[in-house]
């Protein structure tokens, strides 16, 4: 039932209109506010709305009602947060405070009427908008796909600012409520019922009439929260408890996020001294982590991503997206067939030159939708729907009617020329033909084709399902509207995609290959393999370097170095050393030989270096050069490498080289990409340190030219508005 459809009436229904909040009064006694924000996609909450919602439950608390349900107006969007945008104009510390506790009023004030309070919830409800139904006395939300609840305000480099982090605990308890403030995490309408952050979870059809007769049970005792959380809410277990949190965020932050310790101590505190000294705790905390320059990377990055989310491309129409080929069924080719079946919800039509590589493309999409099943989040009627998705072929039948083909074969340029002969034999001549290479240049692929302005690079990232970035790569002679159309396949398969330049490695592998080669001299002259990693690792990247190799495949990761050293220079050359690994059948974790030792069965945390390495490369490891150093080292290369590719025109502008190296390579996020650091420790110090290094190390420090201009002009990356 739609919020316009609020139940049969004997009478007209009297309704106070508040901008984007209306108040419908039921001939019944229950007051029915529905949030409805002019002209925009979905809810958010602005600042400017504070008067509007006074003004609402100023009508409330007057009127004789008899319970209040709160529902949207939009169809698939209950609130998605707060409106960040806001936060930029705060100048102080205390002026973002303010920000806070005006919303820890007003959700106050709803949650002190004397009449119950339902939350109607379908769709997103993030942010200050599960805080807005956590300020309410029941919710109830939709079993519908679209509904997701949770506070990811951590992802920003921020807290719940609106109560959340004191009402959250006293309602799921205190352990459930950190792993959910702490990661960020989304739960579903299922998930939330079983947690008690809902009530009830119920069809759609149903959700408004249900809310309302919660509204008219009136007050109701809340079921006791399980034995572990009453266990951990005493003052041993609450100890316990916040000392076991704190030692697993250290391991996992590294200290680099300032907003997970604040959350923790925000959270103790309310638990420990009451709601009211919680509530000044969540204000100041807020306060202090919008001004942190790791907040505002993050919201640069959120801001950048939203952004590229809308754009084209191009300036032109994309073509139709109706059906699509994927050649080669492997692991890039499984992958990307199963995102564009499920996510973008394009029939795929599967070639490979055997049975076995389509049944494997088929079973990867299975896989993936499997754990859907599991997790109770797909039936298993609607998993065979999506697998009618996919079709395979050992020849080019049904390939007459494609919109667009992905290539995902052997990175061999003379197979990838006779693909694109092939598919412009059996398709249509306005097939798009799209390449998942990582080194190859597209002109090279396009060279000799009938239509090369339908030939594009697509370079996706393994594993295809989890890394959300794609390189969009046209060469001179593709067309606008090709380009446009990869880039909306590439948004509705939900990926971020940036387009950047036919040049060797394209954006992502030619900054990630400097860095790369840097760890690998750095453990020639003597640093472990360990050592290496943790260093990096504690700076911010996800993985270390050697760990990153063998997750890729030693071989695979190398082989793009060539190319590189043919295009750009012997600056991207590996040092020789490192053949003997290839020469002893050294591909990583594939084949269980890499610079760590893995052994059967479950990943191994606490990997250990493979002592044979050493013995291959003549080195005798100890940790010498500290960790500070061998950061600088990989860093300032990458720094540099991205600030060469803006200047050369491989990437379109400073925002999409950060978006490519945090979202493709997992620059650490808290730093808001190469670019945006440059900035943050400022060009002058850049170069000196590059100047450093050269003199110590040698030529592949000396800073760029576009360091050497931005240093002389005083001028940065990012200039903000």
């Amino acid at each position: 039932m739609s919020a316009a459809e609020h139940s049969v009436q004997a009478q007209q229904p009297s309704v106070e209109n508040g901008g984007a909040f209306q108040l419908e009064v039921r001939p019944d006694g229950i007051g029915i506010i529905t949030i409805d924000v002019p002209g925009e996609r979905v809810n958010t909450l602005k600042a400017e709305f504070g008067g509007q919602v006074e003004a609402i439950l100023q009508q409330v608390a007057q009127s004789n009602l008899e319970g209040l349900v709160i529902i949207s107006g939009k169809p698939d969007s209950f609130i998605a947060g707060a409106d960040i945008t806001m936060l930029a104009a705060c100048t102080s510390e205390q002026e973002a405070r303010t920000l806070a506790q005006k919303g820890q009023v007003i959700f106050s004030r709803l949650a002190g009427l004397s009449i119950p309070v339902v939350a109607a919830i379908h769709g997103a409800c993030l942010g200050g908008g599960l805080e807005l139904a956590l300020a309410c006395h029941r919710r109830v939300c939709s079993l519908d796909d679209h509904t997701v609840l949770g506070l990811p305000e951590v992802q920003l480099g921020l807290l719940p600012g609106s109560g959340g982090t004191q009402r959250l605990p006293r309602l799921i308890g205190a352990s459930r409520a950190l792993d959910l403030i702490l990661t960020g995490r989304h739960l579903r309408a299922r998930q939330a019922l079983k947690s008690g952050l809902v009530d009830d979870a119920v069809p759609q059809s149903i959700l408004l009439e249900t809310a309302i007769a919660m509204a008219k049970q009136g007050w109701y005792t809340r079921p006791r929260l399980p034995a572990m959380e009453r266990l951990l809410s005493g003052p041993l277990g609450r100890s316990l408890l916040f000392s076991m949190v704190r030692k697993k965020t250290l391991a996992k932050t590294h200290g680099n996020y300032p907003a997970a310790e604040k959350i923790i101590h925000v959270v103790r505190q309310g638990l420990e001294y009451g709601s009211t000294q919680g509530y000044e705790e969540e204000a100041r905390a807020f306060g202090e982590l919008v001004m942190t320059p790791e907040s505002a990377a993050l919201r640069s990055l959120f801001f950048a991503s939203t952004a590229l989310k809308k754009e084209r491309g191009a300036q032109a129409e994309p073509g139709p997206l109706k059906l699509a080929g994927v050649l080669g069924g492997g692991l890039m080719g499984g992958g990307i067939a199963a995102i564009t079946a499920t996510r973008a919800g394009i029939p795929v039509r599967i070639k490979d030159i055997s049975e076995q590589g389509i049944n494997h493309a088929l079973k990867y999409c299975w896989d993936l939708l499997s754990k859907r099943v599991a997790k109770k989040r797909m039936s298993n009627a609607q998993r065979q729907k999506q697998m009618q998705l996919l079709s395979g072929t050992l020849d080019y039948s049904g390939f007459s009617h494609l919109d667009i083909v992905i290539e995902a074969v052997f990175e061999d340029l003379a197979l990838k020329q006779r693909m694109v002969a092939d598919v412009e034999q059996y398709a249509a001549p306005r097939t798009v033909f799209a390449s998942n290479t990582s080194s190859l240049p597209i002109h090279q692929i396009a060279h000799g084709a009938r239509h090369p302005e339908k030939v594009i690079g697509l370079h996706y990232f393994s594993p295809v399902d989890k890394m959300p970035l794609v390189e969009i790569i046209p060469h001179a002679g593709t067309s606008e509207q090709t380009i446009a159309t990869t880039v909306a396949l590439a948004q509705r398969q939900g990926k971020t995609a940036i387009v950047v330049a036919d040049r060797a490695g394209f954006y992502v592998n030619r900054i990630l290959a400097p860095y790369m080669s840097e760890a690998a001299r750095c453990l020639l002259e003597g640093e472990p393999v360990e050592t290496v990693d943790r260093a990096l690792v504690k700076f911010g990247f996800p993985v270390g370097p050697f760990a990153l190799l063998d997750e890729v495949g030693i071989d695979v990761g190398t082989k793009i170095l060539p190319v590189l050293v043919k295009e750009l220079g012997d600056r991207f050359a590996a040092p020789e050393a490192f053949e003997r690994l290839l020469q002893d059948d050294r591909k990583g974790r594939k084949n269980g030989r890499g610079f760590y030792l893995y052994g059967k069965g479950k990943r191994d945390k606490a990997k250990k270096a493979d002592a044979g390495v050493y013995r291959l490369l003549n080195v005798s490891p100890s940790a010498r050069m500290g960790e500070e150093a061998i950061v600088q080292r990989c860093v300032m290369l990458m720094l540099n490498e991205a600030a060469r590719c803006v200047e050369e025109g491989v990437v379109r502008n400073a925002r999409d080289g950060d978006i490519g190296a945090v979202f493709g390579i997992g620059f650490p996020p808290f730093l808001g990409g190469p670019l945006r650091y440059i900035d943050t420790l400022g060009v002058s110090r850049v170069v000196e340190t590059l100047r450093a290094l050269e003199q110590r190390y040698g030529e592949r420090f000396a800073p760029c030219g576009r360091l050497l201009d931005m240093q002389r002009e005083g001028r940065k990356f990012h200039v903000e508005t």
